[in-house]
């Protein structure tokens, strides 16, 4: 026979300050399943002695299931921006315990086995992963592309941009100190969510742990909310946009590196490979790189301006991005690629403005008009970044400015 709501929470919420637990899922239309897993955590939190709650975050279910997860014994807040990050942002920050254990509602997720979780909680880890993969996925429980493809890419991925030793970025059961979680200011409203934790943990330094958790097939008879190539591609796009280093900057310096290389080496003359002639043609080609090499290293120092101004002191980030300096490279590229300019019209009216050599005139032109676009690329990036830091407010911190604002 379920506990209901009125025997379940006089005797875990007494006093709110005491409770150390909530045990938190997200809820959309889980009424098959909802009843198994709420009993299941209040199970877990009896036997273990633990003072908690479980409490279900209802993103617009219509299926009744906030009816059966009260009656279960659970407490139920309605979050109405909807999605799966929405649900939980809503549920942390409703839930009264000092730790949280998140997980789905669907039955996939054991919340009659959380020691794991508590132990690691209790003795000082701020966020503790699941894995899937060290604990078992059970028939069916995964997707053959989720399981094969995308969550070993993904999370090969976040190891990989952020220095994290997490083997399962996308485990939907996790727990973590709710304190520490919250100062991450976590914002993302899909799927992505559960990247945006990892990588904001990381970032932020906090101690995270993995605990091996078995995945079972869920219970429901509905498809699940989960679309593999959209929220796929949401989890990559959350990556790439919080590693500017990788997206920008190693590209832009390939890139950079490689058309510059070419570029000098095509400056004087035709290159043999066998069969193969490189002219003025793959100069242009060659430059072109650089141009974009150059790009995308003044996007990174851009994203990294930005990142600066809402996480540091504005005051220091002011030091790092003198207008002038830069306005004085930009000029006298631009003049050097002038110059050149002027020296192929030169060279051109000494011949009476008639028909010219393409290859030799090329080799003057092209550098001449790489060098200005440089150049007025570097000159109009530094007005950009002087525009991120003009307001008064520049001695206050960005907590500050952005309240502000």
């Amino acid at each position: 026979m379920s506990t209901t709501a009125s025997e379940f929470i006089p005797k875990t919420l007494t006093d709110i300050s005491s409770i150390e637990l909530t045990i938190l899922m997200p809820c959309l239309n889980e009424a098959e399943t909802v009843e198994t897993c709420v009993t299941k955590a209040i199970s877990f939190l009896r036997s273990r002695n633990i003072s908690g709650e479980v409490l279900i975050a209802d993103n617009g279910s219509t299926d009744g299931s906030q009816q059966i997860a009260t009656s279960a014994g659970a407490r139920v807040v309605a979050i109405k921006d909807r999605g799966y990050g929405a649900a939980l942002i809503g549920g942390i920050e409703a839930a009264l315990g000092r730790y949280v254990i998140m997980g789905d509602a669907d039955d996939s997720y054991d919340f009659s086995s959380l020691d794991a979780f508590v132990d690691k909680l209790r003795s000082g880890t701020q966020v503790v992963m699941g894995n899937r993969f060290r604990g078992g996925i059970q028939p069916g429980a995964m997707p053959f592309l989720n399981r094969y493809l995308g969550n070993p890419v993904l999370s090969f991925l976040g190891r990989a941009f952020f220095r994290s030793d997490i083997g399962d970025f996308h485990c939907g059961l996790r727990g973590f100190d709710r304190a520490s979680i919250r100062e991450l200011r976590l914002s993302t409203k899909g799927m992505e969510f559960a990247s945006e934790m990892v990588v904001k943990a990381s970032l932020a330094g906090l101690s995270i742990a993995e605990v091996p958790t078995t995945l079972s097939k869920d219970g429901r008879n509905r498809p699940p909310h989960l679309r593999p190539w959209r929220d796929g591609w949401r989890h990559l796009r959350f990556l790439l946009l919080f590693a500017p280093h990788k997206l920008f900057f190693v590209p832009g310096c390939v890139l950079g590196g490689l058309g510059l290389l070419g570029s000098l080496l095509l400056l004087t003359g035709q290159i043999q490979f066998g069969a193969v002639t490189l002219d003025t043609s793959s100069l242009l080609f060659s430059a072109s790189m650089v141009v974009i090499g150059v790009q995308l290293l003044l996007f990174y120092s851009t994203a990294r301006a930005i990142a600066d101004s809402l996480f540091a002191s504005i005051k220091s980030v002011r030091n790092q991005h003198h207008l002038e300096p830069r306005l004085i490279f930009g000029v006298l590229l631009f003049l050097v690629g002038f110059a050149l300019a002027i020296w192929a019209v030169a060279y051109w009216s000494a011949r009476d403005f008639h028909g010219l050599d393409p290859s030799r005139v090329l080799r003057m032109t092209i550098p001449a008009a790489t060098l200005m676009v440089i150049a007025l690329q570097i000159i109009f990036t530094a007005f950009l970044h002087s525009m991120l830091h003009i307001t008064g407010k520049f001695d206050e911190p960005a907590e500050a400015v952005s309240k502000a604002q």
